[in-house]
């Protein structure tokens, strides 16, 4: 188990950092780095490819298309969400909603897959539920405390923001938990060559995303300097370091972490991505959190440290 969480743990600062680049690239349209992203993310995945080819030769066609649904959904449509509603909103909502992750997925998780892993009874799972909460409601409460005066248009920007980041918490519960499904199904499978094979099964959604995008600009009168954008050795670096080390190298630590953890259990872990953005966040800012943070910090591990004494008991047994 504990091998498990510190893969989960990985996973979520290398996840953190999907969080800066919206911010460094401001002016670069939200769909442009979901697919560029997720373009170098499939280029990488080629070398990877070629050194696991023979684990990648034993999958299915079935397992393909299943490949192509995950990244489809917890990839491009998720980064498309999160990038927007970062740039329409800021930082602070976003990461407010991108937050109740791990509490969605968890009574999500232990509603539908009880049978298999075993359920983490509802009394026992509750103070960890609570305690993460009021950290996120904490954290956010003081990043929401800097707004000013916000006109009728600010407010607009930030609901919009709100809805498309409701969308991200919407595709990131359904593909951790289809995710894993797929996972449990192969334990004999290696999750390095799963995430190899979600970034193959991109490589040609991407091109086409990219493609197309470019297309409709063009077809729009859209100045935006395609297809490297103003800044486009920045561009590059930044699209090319997500994707080694959000894309590939954090859906292995996932796959790692899902193939050790029960599913409720590893999608509270997820918590660990929110303090790492958080965390990324300040050092761009150039200042520490203010006490209010700080004591959300402490509430959300205490949560996660909470979850981990939960041993997961067979459904017959669980008690409610």
């Amino acid at each position: 188990m504990w091998t498990g969480i510190l893969y989960a743990l990985a996973a979520g600062l290398m996840w953190g950092l999907v969080f800066i680049s919206p911010l460094l690239l401001p002016e670069y349209p939200a769909a442009l780095q979901s697919v560029g992203r997720y373009l170098a993310f499939g280029v990488i995945a080629l070398p990877l490819a070629w050194m696991d080819r023979r684990a990648l030769r034993l999958l299915s066609r079935e397992d393909w298309l299943e490949a192509l649904k995950l990244s489809a959904v917890g990839g491009l449509l998720y980064y498309l969400c999160l990038a927007s509603a970062i740039q329409l909103a800021g930082a602070p909502l976003p990461t407010m909603i991108i937050g109740t992750l791990p509490v969605v997925i968890a009574i999500t998780a232990n509603l539908r897959d009880a049978h298999r892993d075993g359920r983490l009874p509802w009394l026992a799972l509750a103070p960890s539920l609570v305690l993460i909460g009021m950290g996120i409601a904490c954290v956010n409460r003081a990043e929401l405390a800097t707004l000013d005066h916000p006109s009728g248009m600010d407010l607009w920007r930030y609901a919009r923001g709100g809805l498309l980041a409701a969308g991200a918490v919407a595709c990131w519960t359904w593909y951790p938990l289809r995710n894993a499904d797929w996972l449990r199904r192969h334990p004999d499978r290696s999750p390095r060559t799963w995430a190899t094979a979600q970034g193959l099964a991109m490589l040609p959604l991407a091109l086409a995303g990219y493609a197309l995008l470019w297309s409709l600009m063009k077809v729009g009168g859209n100045p935006f300097a395609m297809p490297l954008g103003p800044q486009p050795w920045r561009f590059i670096g930044l699209m090319a370091a997500i994707a080694l080390f959000s894309s590939w190298l954090g859906s292995l630590c996932w796959n790692s972490a899902s193939q050790r953890l029960p599913t409720a259990l590893a999608g509270q872990l997820i918590v660990f991505e929110t303090l790492a953005a958080l965390a990324y966040a300040f050092v761009l800012r150039g200042h520490p959190p203010g006490a209010l943070t700080l004591t959300g910090v402490a509430l959300l591990v205490a949560g996660v440290a909470w979850a981990v004494r939960i041993k997961p008991r067979p459904v017959e047994l669980a008690v409610e």
